[in-house]
């Protein structure tokens, strides 16, 4: 059974490239056993967002300067294709470490 986890996706406006980024890692976690429920959001909402809790990971592909406790993986390769796989590795790293 595949383990459920919430992960943030963060860029400038809070759609397109967020959801670009939140295809790519549902896709590629699915692999590894994660059902990802990515929620989509700008820096500027990410404090209302990331309030809800039970977030496991923030994506970045703006940056977040605020420390909201929760890991934060520079996700800009998910959209360049440079460093794509580090992306994910950083991602399993954090997933993991939570089984």
């Amino acid at each position: 059974m595949a383990k459920h986890v919430k992960i943030a996706c963060v860029c400038g406006s809070g759609t397109v490239s967020s959801s670009m980024a939140a295809a790519k890692l549902r896709d590629k976690l699915k692999e590894h056993g994660y059902d990802v429920e990515a929620v989509e959001c700008s820096p500027i909402s990410a404090s209302t967002t990331l309030g809800a809790g039970g977030f496991s990971l923030i994506a970045c592909v703006s940056p977040l300067n605020e420390d909201f406790g929760v890991p934060k993986v520079n996700a800009v390769g998910l959209l360049t294709g440079m460093g794509e796989d580090k992306v994910y590795e950083e991602c399993l790293k954090i997933l993991d470490a939570e089984k």
